[in-house]
């Protein structure tokens, strides 16, 4: 199994798709966007930070428990850090799996549980009025 974690200034560059062998049947693609909205206010951005270290032990961790509950085969993550505009992805998130059900599943816990437990903040930048 291949875990690939970045942190990234700047826009994302969603990485070339390879599949690493012909058994895979499923490859599973998250890309959470900056809305407008963040609650009840208008934003223009999104800033997020990390502590990097810390975030990567957690991610690590992780990584470790969702694989023994839904085998997959390769997870690659790219986070944002500083400021994200609307209409910009703040993270991207690929699973591959031989099936779509566990490619599914580990997709979204693992974005359940990073907002639960991986030390990632994120504070909005208003809109003028």
């Amino acid at each position: 199994m291949n875990f690939d974690l970045s942190f990234v200034e700047g826009p994302i560059a969603v990485p070339t798709c390879k599949l690493p062998s012909r058994e895979l049947g499923a490859v599973v693609e998250f890309h959470g966007i900056v809305r407008e909205q963040e609650g009840a206010s208008a934003v223009t951005a999104l800033w997020y930070e990390a502590y990097e270290t810390m975030a990567r032990r957690e991610f690590d961790r992780i990584f470790a428990e969702l694989s023994a509950l839904h085998p997959v085969q390769d997870v690659t993550v790219i986070h944002r850090l500083g400021r994200v505009p609307v209409g910009e992805a703040s993270l991207y998130v690929r699973v591959m799996a031989k099936h779509r059900g566990q490619a599914l599943a580990f997709c979204g816990s693992l974005i359940d549980r990073m907002k639960e437990d991986v030390p990632i903040w994120k504070s909005p930048r208003q809109a003028a009025p």
